[in-house]
């Protein structure tokens, strides 16, 4: 791309800072370096905490908000306009066009040797396909973000490896990955009573890469009604790419449901989902499992499940050291789909940076009849709130990964399946479900000719586990567990299970919420119908 004059870099900086109130605007600290920093964007997000939110600066033109579905989607960026192609560096910076959805415009910066200059907007960069072309926007309007590209998978080949688009949603793939779930820079009110709140990105900077240069830097400034934040994330593509993420969080006011580190992912139908697919596919999901470390050292799988309505379920730890959504199940013939490549869409796996301290996380599944819709949302919140006014700083790392059995040395569960009900309805009170689960990996395969010394450990909140049994699966060298428990109708329990050697853990532990309905009243006469669906 051309370079932009001096006298146009003036007015674009101009307008960029005319967006927000003058205090917003970064001042050099005393004695600070020279260039642009984190310490500016953090400034930047101080000042704006103390002002009341302003909702005016985030519109952009009626003509971009009215475009549909399949008219934005003829809007394409030119690649041969992509910033940074003239250099030696690997990397290429691609710009998103606002419009339809993405109704919110964030000032991109490009930062040549400390300078921050903002990119100015168009209509030349972009390919507008059976879309007329616009009139008359203003060079300082932005963009809805950015995506990056670099040799991801062939030194000659420019492959995306990281996107901001969409309030303050980004995502990551390392090599032979295809895009599937999603990270968010902040969650409000994720599951709670209210409204869910979605922070936006108001601006974004992006450090120019040299020759040399091996991983990006990048800056972000986040606000909504509630809180203002900055953001660093440092950016190391490869077959894992990882990200190491600051974030400097301000509320403006106390938020009692905020959640750090949040992942958003699909899950339509699982192995054990018979009855939610919807043509010849086994399985439609981007992950499959919720993985955990906690604080103290125990690894935890909890398989998604689309449920019939909201569920929420909350693992408290302290200081957990590690957490995400993955896709375990990496074979094509579990998916057969040879659009979406489900078998291809990464796990996310994040490790917190320094102590959290005291709270959960949080998995919400949310009934959902079309993959088009993101329904599974998990994320770290804190038990205490965040004080009103107040700068805390949080620091993670979040990577793109195609296994976990590098992440611990138990067998893992490979299959998971909810059996139909032992019996029809509730009997006695009671209701019975049978649960299945296949342990691989580890040092099963130890076992193989002496499978009496393993012992299944189930443990339950609440009724009683009737039946456990113990199998060696030859074909995977690992083992099936099967149990049956029984919950009085109207409750609900979590169920957990693991297995071991005398006092060695030999496997993850698999863990799951089940419940039964509430069964009519003595005094209801019973209805020639089957009995509902159990969750």
């Amino acid at each position: 791309m051309p370079q932009p004059s001096r006298r146009l870099i003036l007015a674009l900086l101009s307008s960029a800072c005319a967006l927000a109130s003058p205090s917003v605007r970064a001042q050099p600290k005393p004695g600070a370096s020279a260039g642009f920093s984190y310490d500016d964007v953090i400034q930047q997000a101080t000042a704006l905490a103390k002002q009341p939110f302003d909702e005016e600066s985030a519109k952009i033109p009626a003509e971009l908000s009215k475009l549909t579905y399949d008219s934005y989607r003829e809007i394409r960026f030119r690649r041969d306009k992509a910033l940074w192609r003239d250099g030696e560096s690997d990397f290429r910076l691609l710009p998103f066009h606002l419009g339809f959805l993405h109704n919110r415009p964030v000032q991109i910066h490009n930062i040549n040797h400390g300078n921050a200059i903002p990119i100015p907007f168009t209509t030349s960069l972009f390919e507008y396909g059976k879309v007329p072309v616009p009139k008359g926007l203003s060079p300082s309007l932005g963009f809805a973000g950015f995506a990056v590209t670099t040799t991801l998978n062939d030194p000659k080949v420019q492959d995306e490896v990281i996107s901001f688009l969409g309030a303050s949603y980004f995502r990551i793939i390392g090599r032979g990955h295809r895009y599937g779930l999603s990270a968010r820079s902040l969650a409000l009110d994720v599951g709670g009573e209210q409204p869910e709140e979605f922070p936006f990105m108001r601006a974004l900077w992006v450090e120019e890469p040299s020759r040399d240069t091996s991983q990006l830097i990048i800056y972000a400034l986040l606000d909504s009604p509630s809180v203002a934040g900055a953001y660093r994330f440092v950016v190391n593509p490869g077959q894992e790419t990882y990200v190491d993420v600051t974030a400097t969080i301000i509320p403006r006011k106390e938020i009692p449901r905020l959640g750090i580190a949040p992942l958003t992912s699909m899950f339509q139908a699982g192995e054990g989902d018979l009855s939610q697919r919807t043509d010849f596919r086994p399985e439609i999901h981007d992950s499959d499992g919720l993985m955990m470390q906690s604080g103290n050292g125990e690894w935890i799988w909890r398989p998604i499940r689309n449920p019939k309505a909201l569920r929420i379920s909350s693992f408290g730890d302290k200081n957990p050291r590690g957490f995400g959504l993955m896709q375990r199940d990496r074979d094509f013939g579990s998916y057969q789909d040879l659009e979406a490549r489900y078998d291809a869409r990464p796990g996310y796996w994040v490790e917190p940076q320094g102590e959290w301290g005291e709270g959960r996380v949080d998995l919400i599944e949310i009934p959902t009849d079309n993959e088009a819709f993101d329904n599974v949302v998990a994320c770290w919140t804190p038990n205490k709130p965040l004080a009103a006014g107040e700068a805390t700083e949080i620091g993670y790392r979040i990577s793109s990964i195609s296994t976990t059995w590098h992440l611990h040395p138990y067998a893992q569960v490979q299959n998971s399946f909810n059996g139909s009900d032992i019996e029809d309805g509730i009997v006695d009170g009671h209701g019975t479900k049978r649960f299945i689960v296949d342990f691989a990996g580890g040092d099963l395969a130890y076992y193989q000719n002496d499978p009496e010394r393993l012992e299944l450990v189930v443990t339950t909140t609440g009724g009683s586990i009737t039946t456990r049994i113990l199998t060696f699966n030859a074909k995977t060298k690992g083992v099936r567990a099967i149990v049956d428990a029984t919950l009085p109708d109207g409750q609900s329990a979590e169920l957990r299970m693991f297995i071991r050697a005398r006092t060695r853990t030999l496997s993850e532990t698999w863990t799951a919420t089940w419940s039964v309905p509430q069964g009519p009243s003595p005094s209801t006469p019973p209805r020639n119908e089957p009995s509902p669906k159990r969750p």
